[in-house]
């Protein structure tokens, strides 16, 4: 760690701001590097340090305290705020969505340090709702492209994408992702800046670029790395402002949402629920509403408004049975409708402690996944319905799924299947004093799993 000549007042006046003791920052600091896949050690000794300069924090620890500092003070705080040196993610705020998913792919390929070390944050989350469309949308059409795109090239990058979506489903996020960013920052990007024969072939190719950037986010949240699964799905966002700023652009809000709330971060969730839905509604086919609609419950749901998410859970099942236009390729990409709804309405029971309700869900949820196709969604669901079994003091019932559980995410490169398999670890070493049938077995499995 670097020595400092002085004391750093700027981050002693902000943390008198935001009125916390040392020892509660040093664990919200704890807290969010969990979130992003680091265990630290800080304490509130290490806080003093860097309030008095004999120190600085080092590698991602600034980013951490920005974002636990920011969190309590219900505003953005940078690192510069906190009299520490701006990182390079902050430098580079690319307001061009095409350069900046170039960018991040190349990145991603080149291992660059600003991407690696990148954090999520709650801030983050809230990037749609003051987005610029209009600025974003005039700079881009001032361009002058040289090479003419045609709708093969569409369809490539749609094939593509489709192709290591299916892939991904079986073997995890670390299968193909620098293939897959590679291309979105070497082919797929490029094309935005061409010519189009038309304004129906620029959107789509807007479309399948923003896709593509959903899916190396997916990618990155499956593996754990939130803060550049969160810089995918915003600039993804942007794109999908100009293939389509109502259905497409509500899709992306969603996955800012549900990044946040796998991560338990529920700030401005259900403001961007409701926005994606303001959005969307009237422009969308009944699945993807119902998508949409699923996502306001956990909003609701984590914060405690449960009349309100089970309100929102009739009207996901109310737009699911609606017949009218096809479901469009960029939700579709999260599997069957309904199974999706059945997943997210049991997670959704799980906040409101129905956990009858909870398993019913998964088991329904189960059959609505092609297995094959969807070898890590049946995986992790084996995982949650085995802990809504273990929750109701059903042990002999757990230790089957969480068993079935272990075998499909065998040879998966997935940190929530790891994490999975760690969450049960306690339990099961609670079954094995009490000599649960299975229980010795699938906890030896598990060590080995996370070996």
């Amino acid at each position: 760690m670097a020595a400092q000549r002085e004391p750093n007042s700027r981050l002693r006046d902000v943390i008198a701001a935001v009125d916390c003791t040392y020892e509660a920052l040093a664990r919200d600091v704890r807290r969010i590097a969990a979130e992003n896949g680091e265990i630290l050690q800080t304490n509130k000794s290490a806080i003093s340090h860097w309030v008095n300069g004999t120190r600085a924090p080092s590698g991602r620890v600034g980013q951490y305290l920005a974002e636990a500092l920011s969190r309590r003070a219900g505003r953005t705080i940078t690192r510069t705020e906190i009299g520490l040196r701006s990182d390079e993610a902050e430098q580079q705020a690319e307001p061009d969505p095409v350069l900046a998913v170039t960018d991040l792919g190349r990145a991603d390929v080149e291992r660059r340090r600003f991407l690696a070390i990148a954090a999520f944050t709650t801030a983050g989350v809230a990037m749609p709702l003051a987005h610029d469309h209009e600025a974003t949308a005039r700079m881009l059409r001032a361009r002058t492209g040289t090479s003419v795109v045609g709708a093969d090239d569409v369809d490539v990058v749609r094939q593509i994408t489709a192709a290591f979506s299916a892939a991904d489903e079986r073997l995890g996020g670390g299968h193909g992702l620098t293939t897959v960013t590679a291309y979105l920052a070497d082919t797929a990007a490029p094309t935005l800046r061409g010519r189009f024969p038309s304004e129906a072939l620029r959107r789509a190719a807007f479309g399948a670029v923003a896709e593509l950037a959903y899916l190396a986010g997916w990618k990155h949240h499956d593996l754990g790395h939130e803060g550049a699964a969160q810089r995918y799905y915003q600039v993804g966002y942007q794109l999908a402002c100009e293939a389509d700023p109502h259905g497409h652009a509500a899709w992306m809000m969603r996955a800012l949402a549900h990044q946040a709330l796998s991560l338990k971060q529920h700030h401005h969730c259900v403001d961007l629920a409701e926005a994606a839905l303001a959005q969307g509604v009237g422009h969308i086919d009944g699945q993807t509403e119902a998508l949409l609609h699923i996502t306001h419950a956990r909003a609701y749901a984590a914060i405690n408004e449960n009349p309100l998410a089970a309100r929102a859970l009739l009207a996901a099942e109310d737009a699911l049975l609606r017949e009218d236009d096809p479901q469009p390729s960029y939700s579709r990409v999260s599997g069957p409708a309904a199974g999706t709804v059945a997943s997210h309405t049991a997670r959704t029971l799980t906040d409101l402690a129905d956990h009858v309700g909870t398993e019913q869900q998964h088991r329904d949820a189960l059959t609505r996944w092609d297995l094959k196709k969807y070898k890590r969604v049946h995986a992790l669901t084996h995982a949650d319905l085995g802990d809504s079994l273990a929750t109701q003091a059903r042990a002999d019932e757990a230790v089957a799924a969480w068993s079935q559980a272990l075998t499909l995410m065998k040879g998966m490169t997935s940190d929530r299947t790891r994490k999975a398999i760690t969450s049960i670890r306690s339990t099961l070493a609670v079954y094995q004093r009490r000599k649960v049938p299975g229980a010795a077995d699938l906890a030896r499995r598990a060590r080995e799993a996370l070996a």
